[in-house]
């Protein structure tokens, strides 16, 4: 095999390990070593040269990726599935006629494809909620401005926030990269907080669309606290002290593919 041929596959292994650690956090070499099919010392190598790079950070018996920002098209495709359970419930809440405001992010993209034929207004900064809506001529579509993240498919920053404030809706759809014990939002990139917190501003009911691997997931920045949401969907239980302090502060939690009582 050719030297460039084997420079190709490792840097398509390397893809492979940085999306599992990101996608399911902290991995052993093991467990990489089963999921790519190759053998435990060609995945330490791999991790030696992925940490050299500052990719990751090599611990005891495996490695873990950093906390950081993923392009869209990177978590699009993670845990489809589970998110297309959480959208449907929350389309479900939906009313014709009422006006509905889509976070960035992936899981409020597999929201608004629940959304087509119904009577709608919806609000985005969301670029790919935005082209899957736009031929759907029963939704009047309201694109918030701003300036263009290329690779997170958003629109960000102080005119999307003045664009916000002169703006109502009945239901905000938000994303969210991890959800502390203590039931506070967070996100991991600082320049998105601004713009989601104008939306909470903005709405009368707060949806937080969460799957199971938000709890506790990832970030640095909050963007709010329990009292400012009023559901959380979600595919599985929180854990127990999450779960405490979103109902302690009067969230209702629902659970995607269980039927309400």
């Amino acid at each position: 095999m050719t030297s460039s041929v084997h420079a190709v596959l490792a840097e398509r292994r390397h893809q492979l390990i940085l999306r599992a650690l990101r996608s399911g956090g902290p991995a052993s070499v093991t467990d990489l070593s089963e999921q790519l099919g190759v053998s435990p010392a060609t995945i330490r190598r791999d991790l030696v040269k992925l940490e050299e790079d500052g990719m990751l950070t090599r611990v005891h018996g495996g490695a873990v990726v950093e906390e950081g920002d993923q392009p869209f098209a990177e978590v699009a495709e993670v845990r489809v599935a589970e998110k297309d359970a959480i959208a449907e419930r929350a389309a479900a809440m939906v009313a014709d006629g009422q006006s509905v405001l889509l976070d960035i992010g992936t899981t409020a993209f597999r929201l608004a494809r629940q959304l087509h034929g119904r009577r709608l207004t919806v609000i985005t900064s969301n670029l790919v909620v935005y082209e899957e809506l736009a031929d759907d001529e029963g939704i009047e579509l309201v694109l918030l401005g701003g300036m263009l993240r290329r690779e997170y498919r958003s629109l960000v920053g102080f005119l999307t926030e003045d664009n916000l404030r002169q703006l109502h809706a009945d239901w905000l759809f938000l994303g969210t990269s991890g959800v502390r014990p203590g039931g506070q939002v967070m996100d991991t990139t600082v320049v998105e907080v601004p713009v989601k917190r104008a939306m909470i501003k903005a709405s009368d009911k707060v949806v937080l669309l969460a799957d199971a691997a938000k709890f506790p997931g990832t970030g640095m920045a909050k963007v709010c606290g329990p009292e400012d949401l009023d559901v959380v969907v979600t595919n599985a239980p929180a854990d127990p002290a999450t779960r405490a302090s979103l109902e302690e502060a009067g969230v209702e939690v629902v659970e995607a593919g269980k039927v309400q009582e």
